[in-house]
């Protein structure tokens, strides 16, 4: 088994009322980013470091996870107009059209909400170089 891992989180879990409807919106926006959905089972799904379930799941004990802001990075600025178009096709609501941000220079980025009205970012922080692209863990 591999991981890679490249920055703070490991991994997140959200606990969402409609898992299809869930699952049909991650699936379309991280299919432009590149990402696999990595597995699935009756409660949940998960891809790379984010795992998905309904309030059934046994890690979630009934409870909604309620609204979080998860921003993931793309290549460049075509990704994110990419994904912020498939989001909305796939259920998302406009929480910020693609375009520049006053964060820093560079920071291109759009805003949708989830089917749970979370707070779904993608960001391209402008041409920069990496000391590397991700860790790679090996068991």
């Amino acid at each position: 088994m591999q991981l890679y891992r490249g920055r703070l989180i490991d991994h997140i879990q959200l606990v969402v009322r409609d898992l299809k409807a869930s699952r049909r919106f991650y699936g379309a926006v991280f299919e432009v980013l590149g990402i696999p959905i990595g597995g699935e089972a009756e409660h949940f799904f998960w891809a790379d470091e984010l795992f998905v379930s309904s309030a059934d799941s046994r890690a979630a004990l009934g409870a909604l996870t309620g609204r979080h802001h998860l921003a993931f990075q793309t290549k460049d600025r075509a990704m994110v107009d990419a994904f912020y178009t498939a989001g909305l096709a796939a259920g998302g609501k406009d929480n910020g059209a693609p375009g520049e941000r006053p964060y820093h220079p560079g920071y291109y980025a759009c805003f949708l909400l989830d089917p749970d009205g979370n707070n779904i970012e993608a960001v391209f922080h402008g041409e920069a170089k990496r000391s590397a692209p991700a860790v790679e863990i090996s068991f």
